[in-house]
């Protein structure tokens, strides 16, 4: 099944010239996601009665034509390739001439909220997202991301309040604003990046301390998130 919604974009989530941000575009997605979740069943208002969650396992995003502020946006979304524990939804993003302006996979695995443990997708339960077989990517995975041995840069953020989601952990979103702040001044100017991807390893949780670490990696802006000791790592980005 093919979800459909209508988005406009805000002050809030436009960056340089007025483009849009990638992360607003990524909000947008990740909105028409729990929509489509809700019409399933498995939304964020079932979670209480299904004790299921959805939880994010990596995002892959390229922009192809970035919508300025306050254009109309057309966005499409719909789930494909299930596996015993994890399924694919893509995302394609239209401005209001109807022209291509961003594509998008992700990756999602269902997390049982009282044993803290990923429950199996079966076919009862994808069965109410109808999945089709399209895949925006020509490669239907997402790649590894290579982890670098140095870095160039390094900055260290603790988790508040307000980067906190539904699940207790820190927001997916909020991984990129923290990569962000890890760029070089002069990388930083370079934005908006056109291909964006997020490999997520390992829960960020309120009142941790993580250090972000930069490096210009395999001709693209690589950071990696650590827990504060650096035994753990979190998350790597890449930027292009």
């Amino acid at each position: 099944m093919i979800f459909e919604c209508d988005f406009k974009s805000g002050v809030k989530d436009i960056g340089k010239n007025n483009l849009i941000k990638n992360k607003s575009i990524l909000e947008m997605f990740e909105n028409i996601g729990g929509y489509h979740s809700d019409l399933a069943g498995f939304g964020a208002n079932d979670i209480q009665t299904t004790k299921l969650a959805w939880i994010l396992l990596g995002w892959k995003l390229q922009v192809i034509k970035r919508p300025k502020y306050g254009q109309a946006i057309h966005v499409k979304t719909w789930g494909r390739d299930l596996s015993r524990i994890h399924t694919y939804r893509d995302f394609e993003m239209y401005n209001e001439k109807g022209e291509l302006s961003a594509i998008a996979t992700s990756k999602w695995a269902l997390l049982n909220i009282e044993t803290n443990k990923l429950t199996k997708l079966t076919d009862e339960i994808m069965g109410h997202y109808e999945l089709e077989d399209n895949s925006v990517f020509q490669d239907r995975q997402l790649e590894k991301i290579e982890l670098p041995d140095t870095y160039s840069n390094e900055i260290e953020y603790k988790i508040t309040r307000r980067d906190i989601d539904i699940n207790g952990h820190m927001h997916n979103l909020y991984y990129l604003d923290i990569a962000y702040e890890a760029l070089p001044e002069d990388v930083y100017q370079m934005r908006p990046f056109n291909e964006v991807q997020i490999q997520y390893k390992k829960e960020i949780k309120l009142g941790d301390i993580v250090k972000c670490q930069y490096i210009f990696f395999n001709g693209k802006h690589t950071i990696s998130i650590y827990s504060n000791d650096k035994n753990i790592l979190h998350a790597i980005i890449t930027l292009s």
